[in-house]
């Protein structure tokens, strides 16, 4: 006789405490995600709120069965443009999405649907830097209000394969040579490259960021990765993930003196080189620092399904052929709430339509 399975039941979290405290059972439900990035994991979002949350706006909607947790959906609550429980991670992070343990036979999905249905009587559901294949997925095609998909950033991805597959995916003859002795003139400058240990993780993101400030110095940059915020954030999380295998620091000397360091974040899914600082003699020197980095990163990719160039549509990025994937953002509505749902719409229509008339003006004055 099958025994019975434990109930699902929901739970609700608004306390910072007792978002740390849920450090190993999310871990445990991470693990068991196959579709989590690392924004989705419990180092970073916990860590992001320290550095980014609002009192009182923490909404952290869990599922248990038989006391395990085997669902989570990390929000906080919103009230521009329109009221919104939106998912933790804000700008700095390139997907967002919640956490269903995938052995749970759709149980957890169909119990986490329920628990943010209820949710949505007073605010909208929105989920922005959805990647395709996310686990929220799930819960929209579960969803029985309103709903609409729009698309969001684009990302760009490499396949798994090493740095020789890289250059042999490159579309001549030429262009495979010119790769080929960049990688030589960075042997011949003597660029070493090592893992940091865990131990020195936290002295090499200072590195990191203080190499990153001086290559962008007197250039338009992120103004954000400049602030106080952003330094105590990356130190707090990237520890942690780097113990845990969802992150990896590299420096890169030359004679001994730090010329280079990328952090590179990791999941069972994808290796995605997130930031990196270099120091601008590097360039002088006549030295490719994007090939350095990407042949770095194709040492860590260890079976993952993607080498992921994660947001962005930089010119660099295009020349080792990658493939265009759309992000999309997913909202979900109540019928007391869809007048929510179509202000989020008519918002991100006329957005859409302002880049796109930038873009045609900026490319008349460049014409």
């Amino acid at each position: 006789m099958e025994t019975a399975r434990p109930t699902c039941t929901a739970e609700l979290v608004t306390e910072e405490a007792g978002f740390a405290a849920l450090a190993p059972d999310w871990t445990r439900l991470y693990e068991r995600c196959a579709a989590a990035t690392p924004f989705q994991s419990h180092a970073w979002l916990h860590s992001w709120w320290l550095s980014y949350g609002r009192r009182d706006r923490l909404r952290l909607l869990l599922v248990r069965s038989g006391g395990e947790l085997v669902a989570v959906a990390p929000l906080m609550l919103v009230r521009r443009p329109v009221p919104a429980l939106v998912p933790l991670g804000g700008a700095i992070s390139d997907y967002t999405d919640v956490l269903l343990d995938d052995g749970d036979g759709g149980r957890a999905a169909a119990a986490l649907t329920e628990a943010l249905a209820d949710a949505a009587c007073t605010a909208l559901i929105d989920f922005r830097e959805v990647r395709p294949g996310a686990a929220v997925e799930r819960v929209y095609d579960r969803w029985r209000g309103p709903r609409r998909t729009v698309a969001d950033s684009l990302c760009l991805e490499l396949p798994p394969v090493s740095m020789d597959g890289l250059v042999a995916r490159l579309p001549s003859n030429k262009a495979q040579q010119r790769v080929r002795a960049k990688l030589r003139k960075l042997s011949a400058l003597g660029v070493e490259r090592r893992t940091v240990d865990p131990q020195d993780v936290d002295a090499a993101l200072g590195r990191l960021l203080e190499l990153h400030r001086l290559q962008w110095q007197d250039r338009k940059v992120t103004s954000e990765h400049l602030q106080p915020r952003f330094r105590a954030h990356l130190v707090r999380a990237v520890g942690p993930m780097v113990r845990s295998g969802n992150a990896a620091v590299t420096e890169f000397r030359i004679d001994g003196e730090v010329v280079a360091v990328d952090l590179t974040l990791l999941s069972r899914g994808l290796a995605g080189g997130y930031l990196y600082g270099a120091h601008p003699g590097l360039r002088e020197r006549k030295a490719d620092v994007a090939v350095m980095l990407l042949d770095a990163c194709t040492e860590l990719l260890s079976g993952r399904g993607t080498l992921s160039l994660l947001r962005g549509d930089e010119p660099y990025k295009h020349h080792w052929r990658p493939e265009p994937v759309v992000n999309r953002r997913l909202l979900l509505a109540r019928r007391r709430t869809t007048p929510l749902l179509t202000a989020a719409l008519c918002d991100a229509t006329a957005r859409q339509r302002g880049k796109e008339v930038l873009h045609r003006w900026r490319d008349r004055r460049q014409g």
